[in-house]
Parts: C-alpha cells; sequence; structure tokens
C-alpha cells in the first residue's frame, strides 16, 4: 500500500499552524503539529504577503529540519471573513434515463451549476466553494446527494449554497508560496473541513451551530439533515479581546496577550476567590495595579457581543429552532476559561468544546488535539480523502550513486526513521559510527589539506572454531554431570567410612 505525506497550513490570524501527516491507505498519522506566530494577516485575510513570508517561511524551514524532508506542496485554507452565501441551481436532461444516476453525474451537475453562476464581478471576486442542499428528479423533490444516487429518472436537478469570496485575498495566499516556491495542492473553504473534523455525522443530521472562535474571525456554520444550511461570520475574535485589555489597562499588547490566556476569563462573578487577585504591572513609576475581576469584565463585555452577533445569525439562518446538537465551540477561542459557560447562559442552548475527533493517531504530544488545530488538521483529513499525491520529498542517501559501499558505510549512513535524510549534506562515517556533516563544521581554522595517512597492516583474522554439533555438545554435557555426581558419591562414601572406622577406634 502506498505511503504518502500531506502538509497544511492555517494561515491564522496570530498563529501558523503547520500539521505534517503520513498517510497509508485509511490510517493517518500526525508527524509533525507546531504553531507559530503569524504577521501581515488581519481577520483571517493576507493583507501583506511580504510580512506573512518571513514568519512563515521560518516555520516551514524548522519543520523541514526537524523531519528532514523538504516540502513540495501544501494544502491550505481560505479566508473565513467576508463571505457572501447565494443560491445556485442546475438541470440536466438525461440522455439515458434506463441507467442509474451516479455520481459522476452529481458532480458534474454541481460544476455546470458553478460555472454558469453569475458573479457581480468576476475581477474581484471568486467561488470559494459550494455545498448541495437537495436535488429533484421526475416524481422526487428534496432528495440528499446519497439518496439521488442509484435512482431512475429523465432529468435531475440540484440546489447549491456557493460561498463567494475576495479573489484579492486567494491571489495574496498564491503570491506568499509562489514566493518560496511551494505549490498549493489545494485551497479548501475551512467552515465544512472543520465540521467534519469536529461533529459527529449525528450532530449534523440532529442540528448544530458549529461556532469557530479565531483571533481576528468568530464564523457560524449551521448544520441540518447533515447538510451546512447557512454560514456567516463577525470580524472579532480573540485578538479583540486582547485588543480591549491592552486599551483599558494601558499596557503593550503582547503583556495583554500573556494576562488574556493566565488571568482572562468571563463571567466575573463565578471566579471566586480568583477575583480578588490584584495584578502589579511593573512598566512605571509608581507600578500600576489592575484586578483581575476587571480584566474579566473587561473579556465579558466582548464576549457578550460576539454572542449576540452569532446568535442573531443562527435566527437568521431560520434553523434556530432545529438545533438539537446545540452549539459546539472551536478555535483557539474556545478555550477561553467560562466562555462556554456564558454561551450557555446567554444563548439557552447546550454548549460544549469541540476536539478534533479521533480520526487519526499522533506522535507529536497533546497539542495537536487542542480546538486550535481543528484546521489543519481538518485539511490534512479532507486532503487525505481527496487522495492528493506526496506533497514532501525524501533525499536520496549519499551511497545511491555509489558502485560499491561496503556494508559498514551503509549501516554508519542509514536515518533511525528508515527513510529521512539530511537534504544537502555530505556525510563521512566517524570514528564511533556519528555523522560528520561537512558543510556545517568545515575545515579546521588554519588547517591546510591532511596528508595522507600511512596505511596500516592488516592482521589477519584467526580463524574461528566451528561450533560443536548439537547432539555432542549435549552428550558432553550429560557426562560431565554424571562424571560430577560420582565423584560426590564416592567422597561421600569415603568419608562415611572413615567415620565408621574412628568411631570404631
Amino acid at each position: 500500500m502506498d505511503e504518502r505525506y500531506i502538509a497544511s497550513i492555517d494561515l491564522g490570524t496570530s498563529k501558523f499552524g503547520l500539521c505534517v501527516a503520513r498517510v497509508k491507505g485509511d490510517d493517518v498519522q500526525v508527524v509533525y503539529y507546531k504553531e507559530t506566530p503569524s504577521a501581515g494577516i488581519r481577520a483571517s485575510v493576507v493583507q501583506n504577503p511580504m510580512k506573512a513570508s518571513a514568519p512563515l517561511k521560518k516555520a516551514i524551514e524548522e519543520a523541514e529540519n526537524e523531519l528532514m524532508i523538504k516540502i513540495l506542496q501544501v494544502v491550505v485554507g481560505m479566508p473565513r471573513s467576508d463571505v457572501g452565501q447565494e443560491t445556485a441551481t442546475g438541470r440536466i436532461e438525461r440522455t439515458n434515463p434506463d441507467e442509474y444516476i451516479s455520481e459522476e453525474e452529481v458532480e458534474n451537475l454541481k460544476a455546470m451549476a458553478l460555472e454558469s453562476y453569475p458573479l457581480d464581478d468576476a475581477n474581484s471576486q471568486i467561488m470559494y466553494g459550494a455545498v448541495a442542499q437537495s436535488f429533484s428528479i421526475d416524481d422526487q423533490i428534496q432528495l440528499v446527494e446519497s439518496d439521488v444516487v442509484g435512482t431512475l429518472s429523465n432529468s435531475l436537478e440540484g440546489n447549491f449554497k456557493v460561498f463567494i469570496g475576495s479573489r484579492r485575498a486567494t491571489t495574496a495566499v498564491d503570491k506568499i508560496f509562489n514566493s518560496m516556491g511551494i505549490a498549493i495542492a489545494k485551497k479548501y473553504f475551512l467552515p465544512d473541513v472543520v465540521a467534519k473534523t469536529v461533529l459527529s455525522e449525528e450532530d449534523r443530521q440532529s442540528g448544530v451551530a458549529l461556532v469557530d472562535v479565531g483571533a481576528g474571525v468568530t464564523s457560524v456554520a449551521v448544520y441540518h439533515g447533515g447538510i451546512m444550511r447557512s454560514y456567516a461570520a463577525i470580524p472579532f475574535g480573540g485578538r479583540t479581546i486582547t485588543s480591549d485589555i491592552r486599551t483599558e489597562c494601558s499596557i503593550p499588547e503582547e503583556l495583554a496577550e500573556k494576562i488574556k490566556i493566565k488571568f482572562g476569563a468571563c463571567m466575573p462573578g463565578k471566579l471566586a476567590s480568583l477575583s480578588e487577585k490584584v495584578l502589579q504591572i511593573r512598566l512605571t513609576e509608581p507600578y500600576k495595579e489592575v484586578s483581575v475581576k476587571y480584566i474579566s469584565e473587561v473579556i465579558d463585555a466582548r464576549c457578550r457581543e460576539i454572542i449576540d452577533a452569532i446568535l442573531y445569525y443562527i435566527q437568521e439562518s431560520g434553523l434556530e429552532n432545529n438545533l438539537r446538537g446545540g452549539i459546539v465551540l472551536t478555535g483557539g477561542g474556545a478555550s477561553l476559561v467560562n466562555f462556554a459557560n456564558l454561551f450557555k447562559e446567554v444563548s439557552g442552548y447546550e454548549v460544549r468544546i469541540g476536539f478534533p475527533r479521533h480520526l487519526f493517531s499522533a506522535s507529536v504530544g497533546t497539542g495537536v488535539y487542542n480546538p486550535s488545530a481543528t484546521s489543519a488538521i481538518g485539511m490534512v483529513l479532507a486532503a487525505k480523502e481527496d487522495r492528493l499525491p506526496d506533497c514532501i520529498t525524501r533525499p536520496e542517501p549519499v551511497w545511491a550513486d555509489a558502485p560499491e559501499a561496503t556494508e559498514e558505510e551503509t549501516t554508519a549512513d542509514e536515518s533511525a526513521d528508515g527513510g529521512f535524510f539530511v537534504p544537502d549534506a555530505t556525510y563521512e562515517s566517524g570514528e564511533q559510527g556519528t555523522l560528520i556533516a561537512e558543510e556545517e563544521f568545515g575545515e579546521a581554522p588554519g588547517q591546510a589539506e591532511e596528508e595522507p595517512k600511512k596505511e596500516k597492516k592488516k592482521k589477519e583474522p584467526k580463524p574461528k572454531k566451528e561450533p560443536k554439533p548439537r547432539k555432542e555438545r549435549i552428550f558432553w554435557r550429560k557426562l560431565g554431570e554424571n562424571v560430577k555426581t560420582g565423584l560426590l558419591n564416592f567422597y561421600d562414601e569415603v568419608t562415611r567410612e572413615d567415620d565408621e572406622n574412628d568411631n570404631k577406634e
């Protein structure tokens, strides 16, 4: 079974999430995941490609050096803000109505509907994706995709939800990766990808609102009947909360972020003894003192504003009474203390935090199972289903072109991971079997070319003794045991006779 690697990058407002996974059949193993601070991105849209390139390039190089690979292509997510949704329809008259409707026909109908949809401004707009809402055949309507495949009909009609975004935003993403010589294998519309990573099929069938709380954007995708029925986003998130703390406390943004992470919480009336703590900020004289309760009040006010906006869009979807699964919070902001409890109190829905489901294994610690990793993990799982090709290359070992390589040299150069090698480096076998990279260490200061060492005469090895056959070894062992037993018996008998003679005398 072919083994391939998939690399995904979540281009977030506050961090880049880089994930590399090994895929073999249906098995997915995450071998690398790391989050690094981002730059040049606002509300999930790349505003300054040049600023965004520097930290992203560094993050990719760190992954390549740690895994000893070269990343050739990646999958990335499209912006979540400034996305409009429209309805598109498509209809085809089937040339052979006696044949079953196939999945290929459904996909062709979807492609036709997207191609024929008229954009208001094709130069500035682009379709991020489409989700099939329902299908109709001759005598049935409101069928889902799984029900329409395999039916017989003279015609096939479909209704689709089309998501439209900015062309410039996707062009900026292309610009970043083109400058690094890395191809984009595919761009994913993140809400549906994240939903399949966090929500079960039962959740999507019964009705649920997935709220993704990012740093610059908070989005909501409403599901019912297994299909995403509505999507909306607001330009507020975790970074907005940090900005509020910075403004109210008159402190740098970096310090405000640290305070939010360590002491930030909603619902100041339920902090118990924590609300009595006072933070001393030693930036000026005299020290500035800020209570944890006041910071919580600032956070609570902004979170209530975000919740009200999300509830408005849930009501706009027309499915506010069909969310049996309640609300699921995911993204980095979902981990804010008491945010889920505040959402439940304000909305009246059942609210829980959504983590990546165990659809994969990981050898990189627990961070990959945090809510902030759902986008990067979701893209890996989607790319696996789409059967995208291998995203990386592993350099050939340095002995690959050598006509005659000894077993000792081969063993010294092999990687312990069985296939990863350091690229662009020449290695020699050291005295203790270690690897010495000439490009890394170079020549010692003031050292000229080494004089050729005199070859020592090799001593001829002594011939090894042939091991005795197994039956012969057993014979001699048994013989030795019998001789030992006989000698002990003889010694006991002589000693006993001596004792008896002594007693007679």
